[in-house]
């Protein structure tokens, strides 16, 4: 058994987040500086994406597609790790959805403390894959986050779960110091 792939747009449908960045740095080139814009190894393409400029508290559930740009060999070993890679992106995102923070704010700072996946069915890392993810929980600091990766077919080919932490640190005065909150 598994749990049914939840409905989505398919990916022809939705924007890639390059072009959805490259948009965002033709409107506010203040905010991209020193974060220069490269191709990257992947497709990644949200689905109702968070506007990380201005975040507003929303459900702690997000969605995408997601794919290697390029097509890899037939070794199923290579495609795990691509996609142990690919379960790393956004998926800490996802607690910060309903306290309204953005990992592009100044003051928050956030790492990966653990990161478990698992495989359940063959897939290919370089053909569509939805990334469906949601957080549960989020209390002292961390968030818990869980990510079920589906084939476009609607096969459930891996899970992956992340504990991040998530600290936003109070605006530092003109002259003082700031202090971190929890």
């Amino acid at each position: 058994h598994q749990f049914d792939m939840p409905d989505a747009p398919p990916p022809e449908a939705v924007r890639d987040e390059i072009d959805i960045r490259k948009e965002l740095m033709a409107k506010h080139p203040e905010l991209f500086e020193g974060h220069p814009l490269g191709t990257r190894p992947i497709e990644f393409r949200p689905i109702d994406p968070a506007d990380l400029f201005n975040p507003v508290k929303q459900a702690p559930r997000q969605m995408a597609w997601m794919r290697t740009r390029g097509v890899l060999p037939d070794d199923p070993r290579l495609h795990q790790c691509v996609l142990a890679y690919l379960s790393d992106w956004s998926l800490l995102d996802t607690a910060t959805l309903p306290h309204g923070i953005s990992y592009l704010q100044h003051n928050i700072q956030m790492a990966s403390l653990d990161h478990a996946m698992w495989f359940h069915r063959p897939f290919r890392a370089d053909e569509w894959l939805l990334y469906v993810q949601d957080s549960p929980s989020a209390s002292g600091a961390r968030g818990f986050n869980r990510g079920l990766i589906y084939s476009r077919d609607g096969a459930l080919v891996a899970s992956a779960t992340q504990e991040g932490l998530m600290r936003v640190h109070a605006r530092t005065p003109p002259g003082g110091s700031a202090a971190h909150t929890n």
